[in-house]
């Protein structure tokens, strides 16, 4: 029986490569998938392509491709991105400059584009497209849409299989699903048709539980932690697929890190808010009836994956410009370092109200208290150290800036031992917004361009 092997190379931007590098060179990959985009990573990318038009993409796929485009070409491997973001043709001319710049040649890289709706917003509402927020239900105002930075549909794998079928080497998209790489090789290796929904719903499983990079092979491993072994060389996940749809997790032999059902069940149940409907654009999953079984030390199959018709519309999220914040760190020792940024707080709050200023929005963490924890903290007794942190939301970027002005002459002039001023510089806050469109009316806009890095002479 025919079998795919793919590897996982990277789960957000920023990642590191190390476990690519050693999927590519050590675990006789047929493809290597890369999920680089979240919602928050869209918003960084906004930023910087309203900064700079001619970014907007995951700036370190330029590092990636220097380390693995030698190993594709010997290893005789494919991979597939979303790190285009929202600007794939730029992602692509880097791709092509470090190619070049590295002598490798003869490779095919195909650009997918068409999540990018914002231009065709208007277009959109004259086809009865409903913009209401599916988080707030609001209605989608003139006001929010001047302020949209970006707009983008979720993609599914099916424009990622034709570009591997006219010969891709590299697949570059912008805003695709997690898995969407990961299950596009399966449908082209095997042929599987689009009402296939069972084997469907197994890759896409499959691609769920490589998209996180190390979180199937005991990163950020919430059990059994203190046995994992060689976090610094940490193995990413691959998978050995059949064609009927069944698989088995593994990772490189020698690497760190450990594929048992308790690592690959953590990684099964993340972001998981339905186990027997999660929807993607290729299909509906139900993991309800999944076995995961170890046949072997780091190595788990993966059977019973059910999957139901996929959904008639798609996704789209938004970004638009929602204000500042302001944000201040300030320190406190012991004894009594929570009371005394307690009383720290209260003293910003009195001289907020005497001089009226105000903020949308206001927030504090006592940061060694309860910044990770919110309402759960404990009291766990008199800490060495609390920080105070305030942060404010505004419309204003001077107010924003200014907030930090009222904290330093607390250092003379309130609770004892306040120290370590932390400033951070004020930051645009993007809205996220959220509402489906037909699937016909993103699908028929996709578009495949394909680019090849010639012999060099």
């Amino acid at each position: 029986m025919k079998k795919v092997r793919i590897g996982a190379g990277q789960g957000f931007y920023g990642d590191s490569f190390d476990g690519a590098v050693m999927n590519a060179k050590y675990g006789n990959l047929d493809y290597l998938a890369f999920d680089a985009l979240a919602e928050l990573t869209m918003a960084i990318l906004a930023k910087n392509k309203f900064q700079h038009p001619e970014l907007g993409y995951t700036r370190d796929i330029g590092l990636a491709m220097q380390a693995l485009l030698p190993l594709m070409k010997k290893n005789k491997f494919k991979m597939l991105t979303n790190a285009g973001g929202l600007n794939p043709h730029a992602a692509k001319e880097v791709v092509l400059h470090v190619a070049k710049k590295m002598g490798i040649h003869d490779i095919k890289v195909a650009v997918v584009t068409g999540d990018d709706i914002k231009p065709r917003i208007s277009e959109l509402q004259d086809a009865g497209v409903d913009f209401t927020d599916l988080e707030t239900a609001k209605p989608f105002t003139k006001e929010i849409e001047e302020k949209l930075l970006f707009a983008n549909a979720y993609l599914g794998a099916k424009p990622l299989v034709e570009a591997l079928r006219q010969g891709a080497d590299i697949v570059i998209s912008g805003r695709t699903t997690d898995t969407a790489q990961f299950l596009a090789p399966l449908i082209y290796e095997f042929g599987w048709e689009e009402d296939d929904w069972d084997r469907l719903a197994s890759g896409v499983f499959m691609g769920h539980l490589l998209e996180c990079s190390a979180q199937s092979t005991g990163g950020n491993f919430s059990a059994d932690w203190q046995s994992i072994e060689n976090f610094e060389q940490i193995g990413y996940p691959i998978a050995e697929v059949s064609e009927n749809g069944e698989f088995v997790i593994t990772k490189v032999e020698g690497s760190g890190g450990l594929v048992n059902a308790q690592t690959v069940k953590e990684q099964m149940l993340y972001e998981i808010h339905d186990p027997a409907n999660y929807i993607t654009p290729d299909v509906v999953v139900d993991i309800t009836n999944v076995t995961l079984e170890e046949i072997a030390p780091n190595q788990v199959k993966v059977t019973g994956v059910k999957g139901k018709e996929r959904p008639k519309d798609l996704k789209v999220v938004a970004g638009y410009d929602d204000g500042y914040m302001g944000q201040v760190i300030v320190g406190f020792s012991w004894p009594d370092a929570l009371e005394k940024a307690k009383k720290a707080e209260e003293i910003i709050y009195r001289i907020m109200e005497k001089k009226s200023i105000t903020f949308e929005k206001m927030h504090v963490d006592y940061i060694g208290f309860n910044s990770l924890h919110g309402p759960l903290a404990h009291d766990a007794g008199d800490p060495n150290e609390v920080y105070l942190r305030m942060a404010v939301k505004t419309y204003d970027k001077k107010k924003a800036d200014n907030f930090f002005r009222l904290f330093p002459p607390l250092a003379l002039n309130g609770p004892p031992t306040m120290s370590t001023f932390g400033q951070i510089p004020t930051r645009q806050l993007l809205g996220m917004w959220s509402f489906l469109v037909p699937r016909k009316l993103i699908e028929s806009h996709v578009t495949i361009s394909m680019s090849e890095v010639g012999e060099l002479v």
